[in-house]
């Protein structure tokens, strides 16, 4: 009996030498386990205040994007009303030459129709044709008749055909 306890002592003294082992196997692990998580946590940070920068970056640049986006909104919508105000005037300038040249052909016209029908046949003899046309066509019809009577046949012929195909009006 007394060899089994001693027997029993042994293996009690040799598993608490295993034990202190374990236990310091234990703790070797334990502490580079908490470098591990350190240096994980260490990472962490560092990410988190990447994430923040990054997203800091983001905004600012909508920030700026946005900015510019109203810019060129205000440059279109500038853009838009001095294309507007250009027709505008385009239209207003057309009128006006509209008017003008309906003066000019009046007073041209009154000037003819004052004039000796002699006098403006041989005017017209001198002129080109589809120019000449273009002037009796806002004549009076007795007025045209009396100074085509008085113009060289042959002209007065090919005007008068200008005047019926309205051709002296299609190469403004």
């Amino acid at each position: 009996m007394i060899k089994i306890i001693w027997l029993v002592f042994f293996v009690t003294l040799l598993n608490a030498e295993n034990l202190v082992d374990c236990n310091q196997i234990f703790e070797a692990r334990k502490d580079e386990i908490l470098r591990e998580l350190d240096q994980l946590d260490e990472k962490q940070e560092e990410f988190e205040l990447y994430k923040e920068a990054k997203l800091k970056l983001i905004q600012e640049q909508e920030k700026k994007l946005k900015k510019r986006e109203e810019e060129i909104q205000k440059t279109l919508k500038k853009a838009e009303d001095l294309k507007k105000e250009a027709q505008k005037l385009k239209k207003e300038n057309e009128e006006i030459l509209k008017n003008i040249k309906k003066a000019k052909e009046d007073k041209i016209s009154k000037t003819y129709m004052k004039m000796k029908d002699s006098k403006a046949a041989a005017i017209f003899d001198s002129m080109k044709q589809k120019d000449a046309a273009r002037i009796l066509f806002g004549l009076k019809a007795s007025k045209i008749s009396k100074i085509m009577a008085k113009m060289d046949p042959q002209n007065a012929a090919v005007i008068t055909k200008l005047l019926e195909e309205n051709k002296a009006f299609k190469e403004k």
